[in-house]
C-alpha cells in the first residue's frame, strides 16, 4: 500500500495529472492543450480551445503557425459543443477561434465565418445571459464588421460597441483583457481621451497569469502610441 502510494505520489509530482487550467495561467500553452484533450468532455475540449487559441495569440511566431493554432481550436471547441450541445463555454471558444480564423481565410470563407461568430457568441448569451466574454467579443464583432462597411450585411451596429463593452466591464471590472480591447476599440472610435483611461485601468490592475501579463505589455505599447 505504501509502494502504491509512493508511486501515485511521483505520477502526480511528475505533471501526469497537471490541470489543464493552471497550464493555461502559467502560459504553458501546448502543454495544456495535450493535457485537455487527454481530460476529455465538453470541459476538456472547450480548454484545449482556449489554450490553441492563446498559444496562436501569444506565442505563434508565424501566420501559419497562427492559423494552424486557430484551426486547433476551432477542431476541439466543436467537439466540446458535439459533447455537450448547451455548454456556453464551447460556443465561446468557437466564435474566438473562427474569429481569428477569418484573418487567414479567403474573403468567402471569412463571411460565413462572420455569421457563424455572431451566431455563437449569441448562443453563449442565450445559454449563460452574463458571460462578459461573449460580450466584449459580440462588442469588437459588431466594431469590425461595421467599420468594413459590412455590418448591414450582419445587423452590426457601432453603436452597439461600447454598450457592450460597458456592461461586461461592470460585470467584470478587473479584466485586464477587457480594459485593452475596450481601449483597442476606443482608439478605433476616435476617442483617444475614454482610450486612455481604460488602458491605464489595464496596467494598474494585478496581472494574475502569463495572458495578463502579455496584455499589460499591449496595453503599454498602445498608450505610448496614444502620446
Amino acid at each position: 500500500m505504501r509502494k502504491l502510494l509512493v508511486f501515485l505520489l511521483l505520477l502526480t509530482a511528475a505533471g501526469v495529472w497537471a490541470n489543464p487550467a493552471e497550464l493555461i495561467d502559467e502560459g504553458e500553452y501546448r502543454a495544456a492543450y495535450q493535457e485537455a484533450l487527454a481530460m476529455g468532455g465538453a470541459e476538456g475540449y472547450a480548454l484545449a480551445a482556449q489554450a490553441a487559441s492563446y498559444y496562436a495569440g501569444f506565442k505563434a511566431t508565424t501566420d501559419r503557425e497562427k492559423e494552424e493554432w486557430y484551426g486547433k481550436a476551432e477542431e476541439a471547441a466543436k467537439k466540446a459543443i458535439e459533447l455537450d450541445p448547451d455548454y456556453p463555454d464551447g460556443y465561446f471558444e468557437l466564435a474566438r477561434a473562427q474569429g481569428r480564423l477569418a484573418q487567414y481565410r479567403g474573403i468567402l470563407a471569412s463571411l460565413g465565418l462572420a455569421s457563424s461568430v455572431r451566431d455563437n457568441l449569441n448562443k453563449v448569451l442565450e445559454l449563460k445571459p452574463d458571460a462578459d466574454e461573449a460580450m466584449v467579443a459580440l462588442a469588437i464583432w459588431n466594431l469590425e464588421l461595421a467599420q468594413k462597411g459590412v455590418g448591414w450585411m450582419y445587423g452590426a451596429s457601432i453603436g452597439r460597441v461600447v454598450p457592450l463593452f460597458e456592461k461586461a466591464i461592470s460585470l467584470n471590472p478587473t479584466s485586464i483583457a477587457h480594459r485593452l480591447e475596450y481601449g483597442n476599440a476606443l482608439i478605433r472610435l476616435k476617442k483617444p481621451a475614454e482610450a486612455r483611461v481604460q488602458l491605464e485601468k489595464a496596467l494598474e490592475l494585478p496581472a494574475k497569469t502569463y495572458a495578463d501579463r502579455m496584455n499589460q505589455e499591449k496595453a503599454r505599447k498602445l498608450l505610448e502610441e496614444l502620446r
